[in-house]
């Protein structure tokens, strides 16, 4: 069969060979997928990023790869894009825009620091989205967008990252685990878990929780949801104001937060302030209104006395 590259030259490289005529269908068949894929393994090596890989047509795989910057000539179709290991330090806002497919996207170990609002919320379909093990400060409102499909988000390993806001995960609807362990945070607002309504898994073990009054309600959080913890919360520790002494959460009851109950926030202080101020404005211009009111009737009346006077002479 040597020298036949062609499945219609098949008949004609059989009358040089010892090849029976009863096995013609299968030979020619067997040829043909020979063509078919070796035309596969051409286009997957033309459409691939150099320096990556491309296991199948709708992967591409660039970890480990010594990047400093994002791949170009990514194929449009991809669906599974893996990037980890590397030292890619941002991600362009408009970089996921014509990706419409894309469902996987590992962004573990590189060294972004900040995700510009609204880079992720193009990609509708994301179901796994993976930004462990960077240098994140911050995960900001509108950092996600509405991404309805993402079930999987990993946040976790980013030692700097402090502040994670209320609406930082607004309108992810779908998301079942969310990784925010060995990060930097000391507190966190329960909004930002409360309204993840299909949330199954959550980790948040490894931070550097305080107990004190900004923890109450994220306490109270954990305990009732203390089975979407993996290791429940014999795994969170968090450390007493007073003395800086790491305790375990099963050594606190809502009882060690009951100070708390009494003390006021931000807001209802200046609820009070403006009220007060309110008030007192209220007051003057009463006083200044009733004060005004006695001066004219004063000034009436002794026009009126003088007119009586001028009247009887």
């Amino acid at each position: 069969m040597e020298g036949c590259n062609d499945v219609t030259l098949c008949l004609s490289c059989l009358n040089h060979s010892f090849i029976p005529l009863t096995m013609l269908p299968c030979v020619c068949w067997l040829q043909s997928i020979l063509i078919l894929l070796s035309s596969v393994l051409w286009t997957l090596g033309e459409n691939c990023p150099a320096t990556c890989l491309c296991p199948d047509p709708h992967t591409v795989d660039c970890s480990g790869r010594g990047l400093t910057r994002l791949p170009d000539e990514i194929p449009l179709d991809v669906r599974r894009l893996l990037l980890a290991d590397n030292w890619i330090p941002r991600i362009p806002s408009d970089f996921l825009v014509l990706y419409s497919d894309l469902v996987y996207l590992d962004l573990r170990n590189n060294t972004l620091s900040h995700i510009e609002p609204g880079t992720l919320s193009t990609s509708s379909r994301l179901v796994f989205l993976d930004l462990g093990s960077n240098n994140l400060t911050e995960i900001p409102k509108g950092t996600f967008g509405e991404s309805r499909s993402l079930i999987k988000l990993r946040l976790g390993n980013n030692p700097y990252l402090s502040m994670v806001s209320e609406d930082a995960f607004l309108g992810l609807t779908s998301l079942r685990e969310l990784e925010l362990e060995r990060n930097a945070l000391s507190t966190l607002k329960v909004g930002a878990l409360s309204q993840l309504p299909s949330l199954r898994v959550v980790r948040l073990e490894g931070n550097p929780w305080v107990c004190n009054c900004n923890f109450a309600n994220l306490f109270s959080w954990l305990m009732e949801n203390s089975h979407k913890l993996p290791n429940g919360v014999e795994g969170m520790e968090c450390s007493l104001p007073m003395d800086g002494r790491r305790v375990s959460l099963t050594q606190l009851s809502k009882d060690s937060f009951r100070e708390c109950q009494a003390t006021l926030t931000l807001t209802d202080l200046l609820i009070i302030i403006f009220s007060g101020i309110s008030v007192s404005v209220v007051a003057i211009m009463t006083s200044f209104f009733l004060a005004s009111t006695v001066h004219c009737f004063q000034r009436w009346s002794k026009g009126t006395k003088g007119d009586e006077e001028e009247s009887e002479e």
